[in-house]
């Protein structure tokens, strides 16, 4: 698919793989029925905070924006975003407006705060119902299978950040 394509079709999304001092990963267990996916609704409930980037927002401030939003967290600092788009189709019985598929940003970012600011209803939409820290290799058998290629991306290219976390003890 060109680049153009992804653009036009994948709505523009980003993710945030949010890290504690320990160089664990945050997860959320997603609110809702799940059952539009044609997956089994409670097995793949847990993923990283993500959501949608506004026309114009700048990737970044969207980031801090979507964790603020499903997390409470504003104790953060931004590690790196990943260099390019990496893409997922929707389910074909999925329906998003009319996308295609989301195109994502990640973002890395080191939780500052305690775990005490963690307030899974500061927006009145709320996104999770539960979280926990894990480690960063659980992502793809957590997450629904149309997005784990994404996962298995995000583990291979945060790897490298969260043993640099890790060793800085």
């Amino acid at each position: 698919m060109s680049q153009k394509d992804l653009f036009k079709f994948f709505r523009p999304n980003v993710g945030v793989a949010l890290f504690n001092a320990k160089g664990k990963v945050f997860y959320g267990r997603r609110v809702g029925d799940f059952s539009d996916l044609g997956q089994e609704p409670e097995n793949y409930r847990w993923q990283m905070p993500q959501g949608g980037v506004d026309p114009e927002e700048d990737i970044a401030a969207a980031a801090f924006r979507e964790l603020k939003e499903e997390t409470g967290v504003s104790s953060a600092t931004l590690l790196c975003l990943t260099p390019g788009w990496l893409a997922y189709d929707f389910p074909a019985d999925y329906k998003k407006k009319n996308w295609k598929g989301q195109r994502q940003k990640w973002a890395a970012m080191l939780f500052t705060g305690d775990d005490d600011e963690i307030d899974l209803e500061a927006d009145d939409h709320q996104e999770f119902d539960d979280w926990r820290w894990g480690e960063l290799e659980e992502a793809p058998s957590l997450i629904v299978p149309f997005k784990r290629h994404v996962y298995e991306d995000i583990v291979e290219g945060f790897r490298p950040l969260r043993d640099f976390l890790r060793a800085r003890k």
